[in-house]
């Protein structure tokens, strides 16, 4: 009797341990797929820009300073600091700063030790009756007047009055400054440009001073030297008249160092460039797929970069904004759109179904 309940008991417990595994078992086993077997490739999100044509330039930026024009081989300098000729004096000032005076006009009078301005300018009125009646030299008459001129001051050149230093009854000798005139239609902007930057400059070359109306002039002068203080080469350029800046005043600018016409220009965001040379990659959306495609660069400028290569024309579309870290065929739906670029796929966020 105990034995047939002992067997009762252990093909229990058996039965139990097998149902147990077999349980688990289906738990554990995976189940049937009801997708396809193939791989899925999901599309990259990204943005994208169109090629087009335009000028641009490379420059050669600075500072720079407006001042009188310095003297060349035809024309004299632009500005004149007014020396006083004798020691003694100033007896008469005919000027005041900001008047516009035409050269040899006479801006103030001096007595000098030995003689006065007013006796002066007798001696040469009675010298030129005599000469003209033929009873004194030319030479004494010339004498005279190289008298009167010494203590008559006159402008060296027409221009604006910028500064009257003295007054009648002030004492003045040979480093005495007596006034400063500038011809305010003959400014220049002077720069110093540093040596790695200037091998490319020369002569002619456009120079633009940015502002609220920028000006525009042409490089007159680069220097053939370099400033051994600081490293630097010297260029100045003539502004046109009345250009609205004052001599003294700082200014930023620009020169054009090359021009590449009708270029064909990509965004700035979408070449990537390699670490040596000028080349770089440009990911091309054709169709649904953005691929890679080896460009050559050139110019940059204001966010665009001057690129060539096969099958590179106006208004093909390259990825922008998601371009780095693309492979190199991939597939890409276009959410948004730079500037330029055609009329790109709605965003979820914006989809108005």
């Amino acid at each position: 009797m105990k034995s047939r309940i002992l067997i009762a008991g252990g093909l229990l417990t058996l039965g139990a341990t097998l149902g147990a595994y077999a349980l688990r078992s289906h738990r554990a086993a995976p189940a049937p797929s009801r997708e396809p077997t193939a791989s899925i490739h999901s599309a990259i999100s990204v943005q994208v820009g169109e090629l087009k044509r335009m000028t641009l330039h490379r420059y050669v930026t600075g500072y720079g300073v407006v001042a009188p024009a310095p003297a060349t081989r035809h024309r004299p300098a632009a500005a004149a600091a007014i020396a006083a000729p004798v020691t003694g004096v100033v007896t008469a000032v005919a000027v005041t700063a900001g008047q516009r005076v035409r050269r040899g006009q006479w801006l103030m009078e001096l007595n000098s030790g030995s003689t006065t301005a007013a006796y002066a300018a007798q001696e040469v009125a009675r010298l030129r009756q005599l000469y003209a009646e033929h009873n004194a030299s030319l030479k004494a008459l010339q004498n005279a007047e190289a008298q009167l001129a010494l203590l008559r001051v006159t402008a060296p050149l027409s221009g604006t009055v910028v500064s009257v230093n003295v007054k009648p009854g002030a004492a003045v000798d040979a480093s005495t400054v007596l006034a400063e005139v500038i011809d305010l239609d003959r400014l220049v902007v002077r720069t110093s440009i540093p040596e790695m930057d200037a091998g490319e400059l020369k002569a002619g070359e456009v120079l633009h001073v940015p502002g609220a109306s920028q000006l525009t002039a042409t490089l007159a002068y680069v220097s053939p030297t370099i400033n051994s203080s600081d490293g630097t080469v010297m260029a100045w350029a003539s502004l046109p008249p009345h250009s609205g800046l004052r001599s003294g005043q700082f200014v930023r600018l620009r020169i054009v160092t090359a021009t590449a016409r009708d270029a064909l220009v990509a965004p700035s965001e979408s070449v990537i460039r390699n670490a040596v040379g000028g080349s770089g990659v440009l990911s091309v959306v054709r169709g649904r797929e953005a691929i890679r495609v080896p460009v050559k660069m050139g110019l940059r400028e204001d966010g665009w970069v001057q690129v060539s290569g096969a099958g590179l024309a106006p208004g093909t579309r390259v990825v922008t904004v998601g371009t780095y870290g693309l492979p190199t065929r991939t597939a890409v739906q276009i959410r948004g759109a730079t500037a330029g670029s055609p009329t790109a796929e709605p965003s979820p966020a914006t989809d108005p179904r």
